[in-house]
């Protein structure tokens, strides 16, 4: 397998994030989105920052995301990635246009995670909650082929706490919000930790549409055994780094069901894809 396969990775973000302000949800209520998630990159950065071309490779999730209310003060989190299939194409000669290695594809179940939120301090000015992750290695870590190695999850338990701060504002006839974060991401089998920071506004028009933007940055502490380029081929690396942009919508067919859009793309990195993402889902919003 080559340096360049080796350094591809497809899931750029560790959790899939709602198009919500991450309030604390209250007691009995909850969000619930069904997603598909898709990327099809031709390019990544290597760990020098610099972007380089490889085999084309697709992947394609389909995955359940939910919140519930416990208390008026806890959540329960889970997402799970019920269906994954990365594919990659067939290695091609550029001199002679023969096939070098036949390309692979793997369908499987990804790495799920569950988790708890607790809100801190919720009112008609701030939201300030906490909450612990748990990355569970439910995902399949050496499918497809020694030429085409095709991975849905990293085979290691990870433990993220993270804190989130939520404000509630007007931009003139608009109800608007920001929220910001900082997580903090243990990893286990020789992985090192990651810090990860994130930024969100969101615009509400009509009573229906949000309208809203993302900023997420992630850096390795680089604490880890393993080398960059992991000795097993493995697609989710270690020491993976970047500074992600998303735009995102939900638009609101009546006061409970939805459907939403996602846009992401990473204008800076370290051992990741060089390509943008996009997910379509369809949620019930209980308020």
């Amino acid at each position: 397998m080559t340096k360049i396969t080796k350094y591809i990775l497809f899931f750029s973000l560790i959790f899939t994030t709602t198009l919500t302000a991450q309030w604390s949800k209250g007691k009995g209520k909850g969000y619930y989105k069904l997603s598909a998630w898709s990327l099809t990159t031709d390019q990544h950065y290597i760990a020098s920052g610099e972007i380089v071309e490889n085999t084309t490779r697709n992947t394609l999730n389909f995955s359940f995301y939910g919140e519930y209310g416990v208390t008026d003060k806890i959540d329960l989190i889970a997402y799970v990635p019920f269906f994954t299939r990365n594919t990659q194409n067939n290695v091609v000669s550029k001199v002679r246009g023969n096939i070098i290695n036949n390309g692979a594809a793997l369908n499987s179940f990804g790495d799920t995670d569950i988790g708890i939120r607790y809100g801190i301090l919720k009112n008609n000015y701030l939201a300030l909650s906490t909450s612990l992750k748990l990355g569970l290695p439910t995902g399949e870590t050496s499918g497809g082929s020694s030429a085409a190695l095709l991975q849905s999850g990293d085979g290691e338990f990870n433990q993220k706490l993270q804190v989130d701060l939520g404000i509630p504002f007007k931009l003139g006839k608009l109800s608007a919000f920001g929220k910001t974060s900082i997580g903090y991401n243990h990893r286990t089998k020789g992985f090192s930790d990651e810090i990860n920071f994130g930024g969100e506004i969101g615009l509400h028009f009509f009573d229906k549409l949000w309208i809203i933007g993302k900023l997420n940055i992630l850096k390795s502490t680089k604490n880890g055994s393993l080398l960059d380029e992991n000795s097993n081929g493995s697609l989710f690396a270690n020491n993976i780094e970047y500074t992600n942009l998303g735009l995102g919508f939900a638009y609101y067919i009546n006061k409970k069901i939805g459907l939403s859009y996602e846009y992401g793309s990473a204008i800076s990195g370290r051992i990741i894809a060089a390509a943008p993402s996009h997910s379509v889902g369809l949620f019930i919003d209980i308020k």
